[in-house]
């Protein structure tokens, strides 16, 4: 079409050929370039490892505080980390305000919880309990459960859990001394079982929560050989799950519950009934039994709280003088028990559990290759989630090792923002958050109107058993000091 001379059609052909050469070296880099799947960003950060020697020798570890251990190790290491210790393998963790902000926002798409719980909830003989779903199951799930472990729901039975706690209360002797982690899970058991399943259970309540923390010191902290779960004596305390979920199903037919208030096991067994493939009858033993073990870790937030009140006595006195206020005209409601009557109750338990927190970190494992915090994690890896280090990190909270129930007032407000995490982080934050701090509060108001309960002994030093959850060390003990007025008949 065009005449061009020798010299133009050299040069238009070079061009072409310069242009078949760029779209080969194009698809062979296409084709040759792997995914996040199968090779590591050269642009990630290398993920820090501890020394032994300074995990060892941190007195937050030997003290068996481990937020504040993963707060200082944050602190040195940045906010992800890795230990290694000895015959395991390598564990990876993350701790701080960004990483709980990044689990809140994106961790349901690119970590899942059903790995790490398989193991234990295999032990009864369960598959798909809430703790291990992930997605739509999982969400669905938490809905049709959020009824029974609502505020409202405890609010509306407000008396029963009232009559139940004078009920136990009615045992303590003045003079008496008391391991601190069994008498406060058998006094919030004394409640949560027959409120939750309509049972009485406090006979085998030591032998169901023995067995599970075996279970999860086999099963998930790996600190336990799996043949510990299988001597003669966690046999016998298996058996007691079963005699548990024998009773439930004895008081649970129809029309034994018709004009009952609704409860935890009424739900279950209505959604078992409803969509058996949803919730099967072989989860029913977990789940069932999940009551008991609320009792535990509620009942380990109690000593913790009951332990910071005992030994403040001027904190004592204020929140005795919100228990009389609010008792003074008979038993209050579950309306009563409102931000304005309970202010420095409230922001005491909060304290308490920042201080105290009962889970520290969560398990996860990588289902969809992520980079945080500059750091690549690659799919498959086990990761541990500090979301409680922040509560000890001194850009989160002023003095963090100061028990200051005003850092939860106007101006300050410590406890906004991802640094404050008692209660888990995403979507398998604590569905039954609400109801404990209103447990938490009640249990607490009524020991102070009735009783002085201090420290045994008391130049006690505090420490955490920190496995597998958070809990006072066996040595703390409480002595019934002084009973101040009658409990109703």
């Amino acid at each position: 079409m065009f005449q061009l001379d020798e010299e133009a059609e050299e040069r238009i052909e070079f061009i072409c050929r310069m242009d078949l050469i760029g779209r080969s070296i194009a698809a062979a880099v296409v084709h040759n370039a792997a995914g996040p799947l199968l090779r590591s960003s050269r642009l990630s950060k290398h993920i820090p490892r501890v020394a032994m020697r300074k995990l060892l020798f941190n007195p937050n570890l030997r003290a068996g505080n481990l937020p504040a251990l993963f707060a200082d190790l944050a602190r040195e290491y940045g906010p992800v980390y890795q230990i290694r210790p000895p015959l395991r393998k390598p564990m990876v963790f993350l701790a701080g305000t960004e990483i709980n902000r990044w689990t809140n926002r994106h961790g349901r798409m690119h970590l899942r919880a059903r790995d790490y719980f398989a193991d234990f909830e295999k032990v009864y003989g369960a598959s798909g309990v809430l703790p291990s779903l992930d997605g739509a199951d999982h969400f669905r799930l938490r809905k049709a459960l959020a009824p029974a472990y609502s505020r409202r729901r405890l609010a509306d039975q407000m008396d029963d859990l009232l009559r139940h706690a004078r009920k136990h209360l009615a045992e303590w002797r003045v003079g008496d001394t008391l391991s601190a982690t069994k008498m406060c899970r058998r006094m919030i058991n004394s409640q949560i079982s027959p409120m939750f399943v309509s049972v009485e259970s406090q006979d085998i309540f030591d032998d169901v929560a023995t067995y599970k923390e075996r279970a999860l010191n086999v099963h998930i902290t790996k600190a336990l050989p799996r043949f510990m779960l299988k001597t003669p004596g966690m046999k016998r305390r298996a058996r007691a799950v079963d005699t548990l979920l024998g009773r439930i199903q004895s008081v649970h037919t129809p029309a034994q519950r018709a004009g009952c208030p609704r409860n935890l096991a009424d739900d279950l067994l209505s959604l078992n009934a409803s969509d058996p493939q949803f919730v099967p009858e072989s989860n029913l033993r977990f789940a069932l039994s999940a009551a008991l073990i609320a009792s535990v870790y509620l009942g380990d937030a109690f000593s913790f709280t009951v332990y910071a009140m005992a030994s403040r006595p001027d904190d004592y006195a204020r929140i005795r003088s919100e228990a009389d206020a609010l008792f003074s005209d008979g038993d209050p409601g579950g309306d009563d028990f409102t931000p304005a009557a309970l202010d420095f109750t409230h922001r005491f338990l909060m304290e308490c559990l920042r201080m105290y927190p009962i889970v520290p970190m969560s398990m996860r494992t990588v289902m969809n290759a992520c980079v945080v915090e500059g750091y690549e994690l690659p799919v498959g890896t086990t990761i541990l989630i500090a979301q409680t280090a922040p509560h000890f990190m001194e850009d989160v909270f002023r003095d963090p090792f100061k028990f200051d129930v005003d850092r939860y007032r106007a101006p300050r407000h410590e406890h906004r923002g991802h640094g404050y995490a008692p209660y888990g982080l995403g979507t398998h934050r604590c569905l039954g958050f609400r109801w404990m701090e209103l447990q938490l509060a009640v249990n607490l108001l009524m020991v102070a109107h009735y009783f002085t309960v201090k420290v045994s002994p008391a130049d006690f030093r505090f420490r955490f058993n920190p496995f597998p959850s958070m809990k006072p060390s066996k040595k703390l003990k409480f002595l019934i000091a002084e009973q101040v007025r009658e409990l109703p008949a």
